[in-house]
């Protein structure tokens, strides 16, 4: 936010959040990054933040949310999970940035080549790793593309591509359909929910006008709360 000067925090609204985000990929796209001194905005956000935005992402080394949407210090509130999922945690993050720092906007963003998705797709099953697949299977079970059942699996890229994009809609399902309070704020148009894909190839991110959030009443959700908590 400290380099948007046309723009007013306090009434900031969710398009002009995601707006911010698609003009900062386009500088990231094109080598134009905004020359910051990240000495002086330390001292500046020493104090208190005041994200504008909040992004559910993959872990991936390859995916940081600050650099690939070209912001500083203090303008993202980054939550990171293998997979992009809404695990309890993750939901409780995205509720506190929300409702105690006044972010306009959540973004839940999957990649191209994810290895969680990958994982989930062959049913991998292996220690903890096991919570992550399950967070994903809704993916999995909606893509009804792939018949073949041999086809069903990550060496597929139609079938990995399809659980990547449907992926990111079950985590925003999950999302609402386990927080009331970030329903609420919805409900008011306090803040927005947009889903988004990166991809690791070009370094662009895709953002769904079928997974835009706006208006608590353009939604429907019906993913299986209980996975949150197995």
């Amino acid at each position: 936010m400290r380099y948007h000067k046309s723009a007013n925090r306090a009434t900031l609204s969710p398009q002009e959040a995601l707006d911010f985000l698609i003009e900062g990929n386009y500088r990231f796209l094109n080598n134009l990054r905004v020359n910051r001194n990240l000495l002086e905005i330390v001292n500046d956000t020493k104090d208190g933040q005041t994200p504008f935005a909040s992004i559910l992402s993959c872990s991936d080394s390859r995916v940081p949310v600050e650099l690939i949407f070209d912001q500083g210090l203090g303008d993202i509130f980054s939550v990171r999970l293998a997979g992009n999922v809404a695990g309890r945690y993750a939901i409780g993050s995205l509720e506190f940035a929300c409702k105690a720092l006044n972010t306009r906007l959540i973004v839940v963003l999957g990649h191209t080549g994810c290895g969680a998705i990958k994982g989930a797709c062959d049913s991998v099953t292996a220690g903890n790793i096991s919570h992550i697949i399950n967070l994903i299977k809704p993916a999995v079970e909606a893509e009804t593309e792939t018949q073949n059942a041999a086809e069903r699996n990550s060496k597929n890229p139609t079938f990995l591509s399809n659980v990547t994009y449907l992926n990111v809609a079950a985590q925003i399902k999950i999302i609402l359909d386990n927080s009331p309070l970030l329903k609420e704020m919805l409900e008011k148009k306090e803040i927005g929910i947009v889903g988004g894909i990166y991809n690791l190839s070009t370094g662009g991110v895709t953002f769904f006008e079928e997974d835009k959030i706006f208006d608590l009443k353009l939604a429907s959700h019906t993913v299986n709360p209980h996975l949150l908590y197995e």
